[in-house]
């Protein structure tokens, strides 16, 4: 299992950060996710693998003036 911002999603081996967007079905654009500490950012979601039983935080993007 892999725990997003508290919801269990259910791992698959070769589980990538793109896949577990889909998943989730969540088109927000998000800037990066935190996979245990280590810090992962679009251009690589596609081919950013995730372990299992770990947690993972989506990081949105943030604007300000």
């Amino acid at each position: 299992m892999v725990t997003v911002d508290g919801r269990q999603i259910e791992w698959r081996e070769g589980m990538t950060v793109a896949d577990l967007l889909r998943e989730l079905g969540d088109s927000y654009p998000y800037a990066a996710v935190r996979i245990e500490g280590h810090v992962v950012t679009g251009p690589d979601f596609g081919k950013a693998e995730i372990p299992d039983n770990v947690e993972v935080c989506l990081l949105p993007l943030v604007a300000g003036g």
